[in-house]
């Protein structure tokens, strides 16, 4: 019990923010703005009286030789966040599947990080009293449920287009991020910036 105690202090308001990339990606779009993440982060901390904050980031990134541009911005980004913001950056090579149809072949790509996700934030239950997730999709309701059926505060970030309905009511609160203004970067010229950060 004792030892309980000592535990529950030491992760009283300490918050972990786990970033669905893709998800994100829709935000941005919407918003036609980059997200400033350092300013995201203080933003988070400020909003739970955080003492502690850790930020993980998920994404998974083309094969080389499958885009005309350059990957070079890319991977330089992911290394700012992960030295220059202290994130954990968990990244994968897209899977590229070959799709036959009536159509013809062509090829699909999946990314998908759901399962990181879900494997980080309960390998690291012990640490945080607070969990933040930057997505929409409704199959983490069964870890928002699960987290929160076991002492955790758990909250939503997403964008009204882009969240389901179950996961913004099933977790203990939920923030529209574009309605946020304080955590915007600059603006976004052309979608293909977009895309060469996020696709």
């Amino acid at each position: 019990m004792f030892n309980q105690k000592i535990q529950e202090t030491k992760n009283e308001n300490v918050v972990y923010v786990f970033i669905d990339a893709s998800n994100l990606w829709d935000a941005l779009k919407a918003k036609g703005k980059f997200l400033d993440f350092e300013r995201a982060m203080k933003y988070i901390k400020e909003k739970f009286n955080g003492t502690t904050i850790k930020a993980f980031y998920y994404t998974a990134y083309p094969a080389e030789g499958t885009r005309s541009y350059s990957l070079d911005g890319k991977h330089r980004f992911f290394t700012f966040l992960k030295k220059g913001l202290g994130f954990a950056v968990i990244k994968k090579e897209l899977k590229r599947i070959s799709i036959v149809s009536k159509e013809g072949e062509s090829i699909e790509e999946k990314g998908n990080m759901d399962v990181e996700i879900t494997i980080d934030a309960l390998h690291h239950f012990q640490k945080y009293s607070i969990a933040v997730f930057f997505t929409g999709d409704s199959d983490f309701l069964a870890l928002v449920t699960y987290l929160k059926n076991h002492g955790k505060k758990v909250f939503i970030f997403s964008s009204k287009n882009n969240v389901s309905q179950e996961l913004r009511t099933g977790a203990d609160g939920y923030t529209d991020v574009l309605e946020i203004e304080d955590i915007w970067g600059k603006e976004l010229k052309h979608k293909a910036e977009l895309e060469k950060e996020f696709k």
